[in-house]
């Protein structure tokens, strides 16, 4: 006989939050392959601005945490490479996009907690 236990059901706003992190990254990651074999193949003014722009999300989330510094000194003294880096800017990137959607979950979580619990005080359900 197996041991089947059951899960508690999940949150539909959780299942909401983690699939929209999920396509963002995923969707951040592909425009992010896509510029940088643009950047390689191209040396356009619009296509180098575009990679910037990609890229100053995760350089400032890693300036935050003083992350920032160290990567660059140890891409200016060769221990990581230009691959590297862009591995690092991808995870960086797929954690605070993950991050993002958890504030913003739980701010909404918060926020429904907050109406159906009024809600609740007059009696009836909330205003559609």
């Amino acid at each position: 006989m197996t041991d089947v236990r059951e899960r508690p059901p999940s949150s539909p706003l959780l299942q909401v939050m983690w699939g929209n992190a999920f396509l963002l990254s995923v969707l951040y990651l592909l425009v992010g392959i896509v510029v940088e074999l643009l950047r390689r193949q191209f040396r356009s003014p619009l296509v180098e601005r575009l990679s910037m722009a990609l890229d100053s999300l995760p350089a400032r989330a890693l300036e935050v945490v003083h992350g920032l510094e160290p990567l660059r000194a140890a891409y200016f003294d060769g221990r990581i490479s230009d691959l590297g880096v862009r591995v690092l800017f991808g995870v960086v990137t797929v954690v605070v996009i993950f991050l993002l959607a958890l504030v913003v979950g739980a701010i909404m979580g918060v926020l429904r907690w907050a109406i159906l619990r009024a809600a609740s005080h007059r009696g009836g359900p909330p205003p559609a």
